[in-house]
Order: structure tokens, then sequence, then C-alpha cells
């Protein structure tokens, strides 16, 4: 017999989104940290620009974090929430004393195409299991983060 969540979703699949959600928090929280490193460690010419920029993208981390934590919870599940446990869980690898625009830019740019790989995985299995907050949530997440890796690979060009 089906059992149900508080928001009337299958537990067994809300259990393997969470278990996902979990490994996507994990490298968001990688990534802000790696992002942070950049902006307090960026040297050159580009100094001012990629500082601030360095600044607004792990903003937008800290709070995607936020919401993908609050969605573990809203499907009956624990966030992960210690730094030892994120080292384990991400893929994402520490970065440590990156100060070069160029390889700044292009650590951010393959963190954000594993995110998104991650989420589109997510929202696949959300979508399976008729979870329209967790659809939504992962959606946003692509389109931003679709615009970003544009923006960050033109840099490049």
């Amino acid at each position: 017999m089906e059992t149900l969540t508080h928001i009337g979703l299958d537990t067994q699949q809300s259990e393997k989104i969470i278990e996902q959600l979990n490994k996507l928090l994990s490298n968001v929280q990688i990534l802000y940290m790696n992002v942070r490193g950049n902006h307090w460690n960026i040297k050159g010419a580009e100094f001012f620009m990629f500082h601030e920029k360095f600044e607004e993208l792990y903003n937008d981390l800290a709070e995607k974090a936020d919401e993908i934590a609050e969605r573990i919870l809203m499907l009956n599940g624990r966030p992960v929430h210690t730094f030892s446990k994120y080292l384990k869980v991400a893929e994402i690898r520490e970065s440590e004393n990156v100060s070069l625009m160029h390889d700044c830019v292009m650590e951010i740019l393959s963190g954000l195409q594993f995110l998104i790989r991650k989420e589109r995985e997510i929202l696949k299995m959300a979508s399976k299991n008729d979870d329209e907050g967790t659809v939504a949530l992962m959606s946003d997440y692509i389109g931003s983060q679709e615009k970003l890796v544009w923006m960050y690979s033109s840099i490049l060009k």
C-alpha cells in the first residue's frame, strides 16, 4: 500500500528525492565556499568587477542552499548540515587559493554545469512523483544557472 507524506506525495519516491536533494545541497555548499574563496583571492586588473560578481554568485548560492534545505524538510527529510558530510557527499571538490580570473571562471563554470546536470536529474525524479514544488525549484535553478554559464563562458572567448 502506498504511503503519503504530509503534503500528499509518495513516501518512498520522496525519500529518493530527499537523498538527491541532499547531494545537491552538499555540492551547492562546496561551490559556495569555492566562490567565496575566489571572491577573497581574485587578483589582477579584473579584481573590482569579479570581486563584486563573485559576491553576487555566492549570495545566490547561499539562498539556494537554504531553499534546498527547506524543500528537504517539506518532504519529511533532514538536510545535511555539516561540512564533513558535504565533503563526503559532494562531487564538486574543494579548491584553495585560486586567484587568477581565468582559473576562477573555469572552476565556477565547471561547478555550475555540474549543478545543472544534477538539477535535471532531480527534476525528472520529482516530475515522476508529481512533486511540483521540487520541479518548480529545479526548473528555476536550471534557468538562472544556464544564463550564468552563458555569461561566464562569454568571458573566456
